[in-house]
């Protein structure tokens, strides 16, 4: 594949990913059963503040970017557009999707949030143009820090999610599933959207092995 058909393939896996992630957690949100663990956390911060889910999670990700700054980590197409596109997508999805009525409805939205949030977290991952900022904000700990990245995003994550749930996000069986299932659906995604690297010295945005990224927003 040329270098300019690349980065076209590139670019819409990006974008459509992002949006397809704001999307997908808008079904987590209707169906009620569980959001993934920093959702839990925007939920709860909206609940409080009054804004929307959606606006918390771009403030949320504009705030944990600049932690990336003591902790020397440099942004990419992908980080900025991160912080600037679930969010939107997000908002946009909950303006059309209806509540749930009956607990089959609500599996239902559940299966299928999780399964095109793992999708849509393959088609950004793989487009590689740089990580989210939670995904870097680990990776930079784990440097820093020296533990393991395991480590690293249980502690952020459980503490998210703690903080959340405290706040009054939502959490429950879907939070268990998501944990669980997520990581082998994207790893699944990710090899189907791979991008191949291009040439060396061609002109890219961003690269890194997409299967090394924590998979998260």
């Amino acid at each position: 594949m040329s270098t300019p058909r690349r980065l076209t393939r590139r670019l819409i896996q990006l974008y459509a990913g992002l949006a397809l992630y704001g999307a997908s957690s808008a079904l987590l949100v209707r169906c009620g059963l569980g959001l993934e663990p920093w959702n839990v956390l925007h939920q709860g911060l909206a609940e409080r503040t009054g804004l929307s889910i959606g606006v918390v999670l771009t403030i949320v990700g504009a705030t944990v970017l600049l932690l990336w700054i003591p902790l020397r980590q440099r942004p990419g197409l992908g980080t900025i557009s991160n912080v600037l596109v679930i969010g939107l997508a997000m908002d946009a999805s909950l303006a059309v999707l209806p509540d749930a009525r009956g607990l089959a409805a609500r599996i239902a939205l559940l299966v299928t949030g999780i399964v095109l949030n793992g999708a849509a977290t393959g088609l950004y991952i793989a487009a590689r143009f740089g990580p989210g900022p939670r995904d870097g904000l680990m990776t930079g700990l784990h440097r820093r820090l020296g533990l393991s990245i395991r480590v690293v995003r249980t502690g952020i994550e459980v503490s998210v999610v703690l903080t959340g749930f405290l706040l009054g996000g939502t959490v429950g069986v879907g939070t268990l599933l998501y944990a669980v299932s997520i990581g082998p659906l994207a790893q699944f995604f990710l090899r189907v959207f791979d991008v191949a690297q291009a040439p060396q010295g061609s002109t890219v945005v961003a690269t890194g092995s997409p299967t090394r990224a924590i998979l998260r927003p």
